[in-house]
């Protein structure tokens, strides 16, 4: 979580104005037009990885909107060159897929509102945002916490491989302590969902925005991107499955997901940032840390790792109370509304999109 940039250099402002007007821009349904009118930039004088990934944040973020701006029915089938061809330049430079991810946000979309203030929710805000108000910088804000709440929990990974590789007892059950309440401490952090987002605004206005061009009936054929390739490319949208900490912990406690999961789950690996993605594969080319606690016939050592698990199971228990309070009720809402007579507001009434009611932003099922 290093400190972002929140500014591009001067060549590309540009592109910064639009990223920092898109909330009306969308709302208006002027971002197209005004995306028509970019100038088209070369990505050459971005230097360093922290402009190249607040490039990648401000042109996903430009890409959601323009795609989603009239809606699901109103999608495009092609991006045009001048977001298109430096789109992928710079996530061919980071490893990143071409379509707003979860590096982009939240772990890359955060500032300190006092830059010698605290970490706290108070004091941050987003640098980009998209329709959706407080409850969107909420949704982003609150999500960054729940990774800032699992930095300990890395660090205890990385104790723990040591301590197994040099047969240290007693620095892994402080490790796994150590994890076990950073995964207590996730949770206690997710729950602050509810103080912050406003669930219609998040299902009929935030939603859409997250969503890509993978598994989406909205959008079956994919995004041309101009000037890229001369097929469309599929990509799925931003999911809390590219965080990097829920795979670390799963790989390092041996969790085993049903067949479904796995495949989805894997696939989203390569959604995250190239050092993350080697980090988990790393833990995963470790020795058991399951086979080392049952063989070491440590009762401490069992409890603490079972702990973990528990810690771990609790967490994916919530995150479904989360889903269905954000996305499972609003969805039956939604459908038992359609289902009335008489009731045909058009797309102007903010309709709430109907092609994911029963699928996660990622694309994959609820």
């Amino acid at each position: 979580l290093a400190s972002t940039k929140t500014e591009l250099p001067a060549p590309y402002g540009p592109w910064m104005e639009i990223a920092h007007d898109l909330p009306q821009l969308i709302t208006s349904h002027q971002l197209r037009s005004r995306v028509h009118q970019m100038p088209q930039l070369s990505t050459r004088h971005l230097r360093g990885r922290e402009e190249l990934h607040l490039a990648h944040l401000v042109l996903s973020f430009i890409t959601m909107g323009y795609i989603w701006q009239e809606g699901e029915e109103g999608t495009v089938k092609v991006l045009p060159r001048n977001l298109a061809v430096p789109f992928w330049e710079v996530s061919q430079a980071l490893g990143l897929p071409p379509i707003l991810s979860h590096a982009d946000f939240v772990l890359a979309n955060w500032r300190r509102k006092d830059p010698n203030g605290p970490l706290e929710i108070e004091n941050l805000d987003t640098i980009i945002s998209l329709p959706g108000g407080e409850s969107l910088r909420g949704f982003i804000l609150v999500t960054l916490l729940v990774e800032k709440a699992a930095v300990p929990g890395i660090k205890a990974i990385i104790q723990a491989i040591h301590a197994v590789q040099q047969l240290e007892e007693e620095t892994l059950y402080k490790a796994l302590q150590k994890l076990a309440e950073a995964i207590g401490d996730m949770t206690k952090a997710l729950k602050r969902m509810h103080d912050y987002v406003d669930p219609a605004v998040f299902y009929t206005v935030i939603r859409i925005f997250l969503s890509g061009w993978k598994d989406n009936p909205a959008m079956l054929e994919g995004l041309l991107y101009e000037g890229v390739a001369a097929e469309p490319m599929a990509y799925s949208g931003g999911s809390a499955a590219q965080s990097t900490v829920l795979h670390a912990f799963d790989e390092l406690l041996g969790i085993r997901h049903g067949e479904e999961s796995t495949a989805f789950l894997h696939r989203m690996r390569d959604y995250m940032p190239p050092p993350h993605r080697a980090f988990v594969e790393e833990i995963c080319r470790a020795p058991s840390l399951k086979q080392h606690v049952l063989s070491s016939g440590d009762e401490r050592l069992r409890v603490a790792f079972n702990q973990c698990v528990s810690a771990l199971a609790d967490l994916r228990s919530y995150h479904i109370t989360i889903v269905t309070r954000y996305i499972s009720i609003p969805a039956a809402k939604a459908k038992a509304e359609r289902a009335e007579p008489g009731n045909r507001a058009g797309p102007s009434a903010g309709k709430p999109p109907s092609a994911l009611e029963a699928k996660g932003t990622g694309g994959s099922h609820i």
